[in-house]
């Protein structure tokens, strides 16, 4: 099982990069955890589109699934799907559908963004869209998957990601404040990807991130075996952020990059 950061950009992206997408590779089986803006042309550098049997949302915050929409429309109007020949292709009548499963009310939500200047159905014309609760363990191929709550602003899975090809186990944080929920359910984990956002704890109000330091505990806690930090933006110092999340963890820790690969 292998892990590309296509995206690590908290909910502003870096300069020339992309919010949260991390595209799961196994044999022949690709899938996009998290979809996030910016993250569709990144996912066109390391695999064809067409080719990808399933998207996986961890939670409905713009950041995590907004290129859905350019996703949806290429999937819709590319010269390639359509049922006819387009300049070099000679159309197909079995266009790609890939899985889209995502957190209950995700259809609703779909809607209402796409309705607000095309079609509403845009996104779930494109895919064929699951909602999931915490309960559910869906299988793409070998890919099996299981959720977690975490707290945040609005209802949010941590991923779990295990191959019936036996590689390891790879949890996905998404976006959390420090939960006892998430080191438990990321026990033993193999590579841990854990949001590393703020510069320090929030001021006021209702936490809903972490920062370095408590990413690296949460791993240390958990007993990961390996641990990236990611959710971070390029106006952090990324030494100071591996350096505080590595003592958190008692280890060496890295700081996600885009294009960066780890396998599990």
């Amino acid at each position: 099982m292998r892990l590309t950061v296509l995206g690590k950009s908290p909910s502003w992206q870096d300069a020339g990069g992309a919010c949260s997408g991390y595209l799961i590779e196994d044999g022949d089986t690709s899938v996009v955890l998290d979809c996030g803006n910016g993250v569709f042309s990144k996912l066109r550098r390391f695999c064809d589109y067409v080719s990808v049997d399933g998207v996986v949302i961890s939670h409905l915050h713009a950041d995590h699934f907004l290129d859905l929409v350019p996703f949806a429309y290429a999937l819709t109007y590319a010269p390639r799907q359509q049922p006819v020949p387009v300049d070099r292709w000679p159309g197909t009548d079995r266009p790609a559908h890939p899985r889209l499963i995502a957190p209950r009310g995700a259809r609703e939500t779909f809607r209402r963004i796409t309705g607000a200047w095309g079609p509403e159905e845009l996104i779930e014309n494109a895919f064929a869209l699951e909602e999931y609760s915490a309960s559910d363990s869906p299988q793409i191929g070998p890919l099996r998957f299981s959720f977690q709550t975490v707290p945040h602003f609005t209802e949010t899975f941590a991923i779990a990601v295990e191959s019936s090809n036996g590689s390891g186990r790879f949890v996905f944080g998404a976006d959390s404040r420090p939960t006892d929920d998430l080191v438990r359910f990321a026990r033993g984990a193999d590579l841990l990807l854990v949001e590393g956002t703020l510069p320090r704890p929030e001021r006021s109000g209702v936490r809903g991130h972490l920062t370095p330091r408590e990413a690296g505990e949460h791993g240390r806690a958990a007993a990961a075996k390996r641990v990236v930090i990611t959710h971070i933006s390029d106006e952090l110092d990324s030494l100071w952020a591996k350096s505080e999340a590595s003592a958190g963890f008692g280890g060496p820790v890295e700081v996600a990059r885009e294009g960066a690969t780890y396998t599990v």
